[in-house]
Protein backbone atom coordinates (compact mmCIF):
# COMPACT_ATOMS: atom_id res chain seq x y z
CA UNK A 1 0.00 0.00 0.00
CA UNK A 2 1.19 3.53 -0.37
CA UNK A 3 -0.69 6.40 0.84
CA UNK A 4 -0.84 10.49 1.58
CA UNK A 5 -2.18 12.66 3.90
CA UNK A 6 -3.99 15.52 2.49
CA UNK A 7 -6.78 18.27 3.19
CA UNK A 8 -10.22 19.22 1.73
CA UNK A 9 -10.09 21.83 -0.74
CA UNK A 10 -12.82 23.50 -3.02
CA UNK A 11 -15.79 22.02 -2.94
CA UNK A 12 -18.00 21.81 -6.38
CA UNK A 13 -21.85 21.08 -6.80
CA UNK A 14 -22.18 20.61 -10.81
CA UNK A 15 -25.46 19.80 -12.66
CA UNK A 16 -25.50 17.53 -16.13
CA UNK A 17 -28.11 18.14 -18.25
CA UNK A 18 -30.57 15.69 -20.11
CA UNK A 19 -28.27 14.18 -23.14
CA UNK A 20 -25.26 15.60 -21.50
CA UNK A 21 -22.26 12.85 -21.24
CA UNK A 22 -21.33 12.46 -17.73
CA UNK A 23 -17.61 12.06 -18.13
CA UNK A 24 -17.03 14.52 -20.72
CA UNK A 25 -18.33 17.11 -18.64
CA UNK A 26 -16.21 16.50 -15.72
CA UNK A 27 -13.81 16.34 -17.87
CA UNK A 28 -14.90 19.74 -19.23
CA UNK A 29 -14.96 21.18 -15.67
CA UNK A 30 -11.77 19.34 -14.72
CA UNK A 31 -9.81 21.41 -17.03
CA UNK A 32 -12.11 24.28 -16.48
CA UNK A 33 -11.33 24.56 -12.94
CA UNK A 34 -8.40 23.15 -13.06
CA UNK A 35 -9.04 20.04 -10.48
CA UNK A 36 -6.16 17.75 -10.42
CA UNK A 37 -7.05 15.33 -7.56
CA UNK A 38 -10.78 14.99 -6.38
CA UNK A 39 -13.49 12.41 -5.54
CA UNK A 40 -16.73 12.74 -6.06
CA UNK A 41 -20.32 11.64 -5.23
CA UNK A 42 -23.11 11.46 -7.92
CA UNK A 43 -26.95 10.44 -8.45
CA UNK A 44 -29.35 11.13 -10.89
CA UNK A 45 -30.47 9.10 -14.21
CA UNK A 46 -28.77 8.08 -16.91
CA UNK A 47 -30.63 7.09 -20.66
CA UNK A 48 -27.75 5.87 -22.21
CA UNK A 49 -24.00 3.93 -21.22
CA UNK A 50 -21.31 1.85 -21.79
CA UNK A 51 -19.60 0.03 -18.74
CA UNK A 52 -17.15 -2.53 -18.04
CA UNK A 53 -18.82 -4.93 -16.01
CA UNK A 54 -15.69 -6.99 -14.96
CA UNK A 55 -13.01 -9.26 -15.97
CA UNK A 56 -13.65 -12.04 -18.17
CA UNK A 57 -11.45 -14.32 -16.08
CA UNK A 58 -9.59 -13.56 -13.02
CA UNK A 59 -6.04 -13.00 -14.29
CA UNK A 60 -4.09 -10.07 -14.58
CA UNK A 61 -3.77 -7.86 -17.13
CA UNK A 62 -7.70 -8.67 -17.25
CA UNK A 63 -9.62 -9.02 -20.75
CA UNK A 64 -12.82 -6.65 -20.01
CA UNK A 65 -16.08 -7.72 -20.04
CA UNK A 66 -18.21 -4.57 -21.61
CA UNK A 67 -21.78 -3.80 -20.71
CA UNK A 68 -24.35 -1.53 -21.80
CA UNK A 69 -27.79 -0.12 -22.06
CA UNK A 70 -29.93 2.51 -23.94
CA UNK A 71 -32.86 2.62 -21.76
CA UNK A 72 -33.73 5.43 -18.90
CA UNK A 73 -31.94 3.71 -15.39
CA UNK A 74 -31.71 5.42 -11.85
CA UNK A 75 -27.96 5.97 -11.11
CA UNK A 76 -25.57 5.98 -7.98
CA UNK A 77 -22.01 6.61 -8.56
CA UNK A 78 -18.67 7.48 -6.98
CA UNK A 79 -15.62 8.50 -8.21
CA UNK A 80 -12.16 10.29 -8.72
CA UNK A 81 -10.51 12.53 -10.89
CA UNK A 82 -6.46 12.97 -11.20
CA UNK A 83 -4.28 13.64 -14.69
CA UNK A 84 -2.98 11.18 -16.92
CA UNK A 85 -0.61 12.34 -19.88
CA UNK A 86 -1.64 16.07 -19.29
CA UNK A 87 -5.41 15.52 -19.05
CA UNK A 88 -7.89 14.77 -16.49
CA UNK A 89 -8.94 11.27 -16.09
CA UNK A 90 -12.45 9.82 -14.43
CA UNK A 91 -12.28 7.19 -12.48
CA UNK A 92 -16.35 6.70 -12.61
CA UNK A 93 -18.06 3.62 -10.53
CA UNK A 94 -21.86 3.29 -10.36
CA UNK A 95 -25.28 1.07 -10.42
CA UNK A 96 -27.88 1.64 -12.65
CA UNK A 97 -30.64 0.27 -12.09
CA UNK A 98 -34.78 0.51 -13.18
CA UNK A 99 -37.65 -2.08 -13.83
CA UNK A 100 -35.66 -3.69 -16.57
CA UNK A 101 -32.83 -4.77 -14.47
CA UNK A 102 -29.51 -2.98 -12.85
CA UNK A 103 -25.98 -3.31 -13.99
CA UNK A 104 -23.02 -2.33 -12.09
CA UNK A 105 -19.47 -1.47 -13.51
CA UNK A 106 -16.81 1.29 -14.58
CA UNK A 107 -18.52 3.76 -17.27
CA UNK A 108 -15.82 4.48 -19.49
CA UNK A 109 -17.09 5.43 -22.88
CA UNK A 110 -20.65 6.88 -23.18
CA UNK A 111 -22.61 7.78 -19.83
CA UNK A 112 -25.45 9.89 -21.24
CA UNK A 113 -27.65 12.01 -18.45
CA UNK A 114 -31.56 11.12 -18.45
CA UNK A 115 -33.29 14.66 -16.90
CA UNK A 116 -30.53 15.40 -14.97
CA UNK A 117 -27.02 13.87 -13.05
CA UNK A 118 -26.17 15.91 -9.60
CA UNK A 119 -22.07 15.96 -9.11
CA UNK A 120 -20.54 16.59 -5.70
CA UNK A 121 -16.97 17.18 -6.34
CA UNK A 122 -14.62 17.27 -2.88
CA UNK A 123 -11.03 18.73 -4.00
CA UNK A 124 -7.64 17.11 -2.60
CA UNK A 125 -4.51 18.77 -2.16
CA UNK A 126 -2.83 15.33 -2.73
CA UNK A 127 0.17 15.20 -5.58
CA UNK A 128 -0.87 11.96 -7.41
CA UNK A 129 -1.70 11.35 -11.23
CA UNK A 130 -2.52 8.43 -13.06
CA UNK A 131 0.59 6.22 -15.07
CA UNK A 132 0.03 3.66 -17.00
CA UNK A 133 0.88 -0.32 -15.96
CA UNK A 134 1.54 -2.29 -18.25
CA UNK A 135 1.76 -5.50 -15.99
CA UNK A 136 -2.13 -4.64 -14.61
CA UNK A 137 -3.20 -3.23 -17.95
CA UNK A 138 -4.40 -0.14 -15.86
CA UNK A 139 -3.49 3.56 -15.20
CA UNK A 140 -3.32 3.20 -11.10
CA UNK A 141 -2.64 6.63 -8.99
CA UNK A 142 0.80 7.12 -8.15
CA UNK A 143 2.12 10.02 -5.72
CA UNK A 144 4.26 12.50 -6.55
Amino acid sequence: MDYRKGSIGRVFAARIDHGEDVIAELSALALKEDISSAFFIMLGAMGEAELVTGPKEKVVPPTTVWSSFADAREIMGAGNIFWENGEPKIHLHGAAGGSRGMTMGCFRKKAQAFMVVEIFIVEMDIAAERVFDEKLGASPIRFQ
